[in-house]
C-alpha cells in the first residue's frame, strides 16, 4: 500500500492525471477484500490491482471516464453472471469502489498528507462515505492518525466527521476493514519491524519474501560480506558488527519481530541471549531440536528464566515438509504473518521446545 501512495504522489508531481480506486466494502465471496486499491491513469495503465477479471477492466473503464470529467464516483458490483462467467468469479458476492481523480487541487494535498502519514509506517486509518445507490452520492475521505487523530478531510461535512471518531478502533488491536452503514473504516496497521540476524542463505530468502509482506527488515551480521546492499536489497538497514554491540543497538518494541538464523550454535545462543529480554512481539530461532534444547540448557544455567524461554518460537517455521532454502522461507515467513495478522496463532507449526 505504502509503494502505492507513494507512486499516486508522484504522479500528482508530474501533472499526471490518475484515479485513486479503494475496494470499500465486500458481501460473500470475492477475488480481494475491503481495503485494495489501484491506480487507473487515462491511457489505461494501472498500478496495484482490484483483483483482475472484467470487474477490474470495468473499474478502469470507469476510472478512465472519472478522469475525463474530474468526477468522483461509487460503484457496485455482483459477481454474478454478469460479470463472472468468463473469469469464474460466479460467486455472488458484492463489490462497491470509489473512484476519486487525483489531480484537482483538493484531492492532491488529501493525498499528500495520506501520503505522508503512511510514510510514518505507524498506521493509519481512512474513513470513506460511499454510494449506496448506485452513483447517487459522491464518495468522502477522511484520514486518521495512528492515535485516532483526524489529519485531513476530502468532500466530507465537519458534521459527519465530528462523529466518525466513535466508531474508530485502536490500531493496536490490529483490526480487519469494517464499515457502519455507509461508511467503511480502512484501517493501516503498523508495520512490523523484522530483525534478522545472520544474513546467509536463509536470512537472504526470508528477508526477500518479509519485505513483500510489509515487514520492515533489519539484518545484521558480524561479517560484512554477508550483509551487504547487493544481498539484502529491500531492507531498510544493513548492519555490520559483533552481536552484543549491534543488537543492543536495535530499537526493539511490542511491535518487532526478531528471527535467528545464524551460521552456528554459538551464534545462535548469543543472540537469543541478547534478544530474550527486550520485549520483542516475537522471537524465533531456527534449527534442531536437539540444537535448541543445548541453548536453552546453557541459557538456563546462565540464569535464563524458563518465562523468557517460553516464549521462544524454535523450531521456527510452519511445518510444510521444506527441504530448500526457499521452502524454509516460506515456513518461516507464514509462521511470522500468522502471528502478526492473528494475535499470535500460528496453526500448523511443530511443538516448540519447552523448558
Amino acid at each position: 500500500m505504502l509503494e502505492l501512495l507513494r507512486k499516486l504522489v508522484e504522479s500528482i508531481s508530474s501533472n499526471m492525471p490518475v484515479a485513486y480506486c479503494r475496494l470499500v466494502e465486500t458481501r460473500g465471496s470475492t477475488p480481494q477484500k475491503a481495503g485494495a486499491a489501484m491506480l487507473v491513469y487515462a491511457d489505461g495503465s494501472q498500478f496495484g490491482t482490484l483483483g483482475g477479471g472484467c470487474v477490474e477492466a470495468d473499474v478502469k473503464r470507469r476510472a478512465i471516464s472519472a478522469l475525463a470529467m474530474n468526477q468522483a464516483l461509487c460503484c457496485s458490483f455482483q459477481l454474478d453472471s454478469d460479470y463472472g462467467w468468463g473469469d469464474g468469479l460466479i460467486c455472488g458476492g458484492r463489490m462497491r469502489v470509489v473512484v476519486q481523480p487525483a489531480n484537482n487541487a483538493a484531492a492532491a494535498a488529501y493525498f499528500r498528507q495520506l501520503c505522508n502519514v503512511a510514510n510514518r509506517k505507524q498506521g493509519h486509518t481512512e474513513a470513506i462515505h460511499f454510494s449506496t445507490g448506485e452513483g447517487s452520492v459522491p464518495p468522502a475521505f477522511a484520514l486518521f492518525d495512528n492515535r485516532n487523530q483526524l489529519v485531513a478531510t476530502l468532500h466530507f461535512d465537519s458534521e459527519v466527521v465530528a462523529q466518525l471518531g466513535s466508531h474508530l478502533k485502536s490500531l493496536s488491536e490490529r483490526p480487519r476493514p469494517y464499515a457502519h452503514g455507509a461508511i467503511a473504516f480502512l484501517p493501516t496497521l503498523p508495520i512490523c519491524r523484522l530483525v534478522i540476524v545472520g544474513g546467509g542463505h536463509v536470512g537472504q530468502a526470508v528477508a526477500k519474501l518479509a519485505s513483500e509482506l510489509e515487514f520492515e527488515v533489519w539484518v545484521t551480521d558480524d561479517r560484512a560480506e554477508f550483509v551487504s546492499a547487493e544481498r539484502f536489497p529491500t531492507a531498510e538497514r544493513c548492519l555490520v558488527g559483533e552481536l552484543e554491540s549491534t543488537l543492543s543497538q536495535i530499537p526493539i518494541d511490542a511491535h518487532t519481530y526478531c528471527l535467528i538464523v545464524t551460521r552456528g550454535h554459538q551464534h545462535d545462543e548469543e543472540a537469543l541471549f541478547h534478544l530474550i529480554d527486550r520485549h520483542a512481539a516475537y522471537v524465533g530461532m531456527i534449527g534442531s531440536r536437539r540444537k535448541i534444547r543445548l541453548i536453552f540448557d546453557d541459557l538456563l544455567e546462565k540464569g535464563v528464566s524458563p518465562s523468557l524461554l517460553d516464549r521462544v518460537h524454535a523450531p521456527v517455521g510452519i511445518d510444510i515438509g521444506s527441504l530448500t532454502v526457499p521452502e524454509i522461507a516460506v515456513s518461516i515467513c507464514a509462521e511470522l504473518v500468522s502471528h502478526r495478522n492473528r494475535s499470535g496463532i500460528v496453526p500448523g507449526r511443530p511443538d516448540k521446545v519447552t523448558v
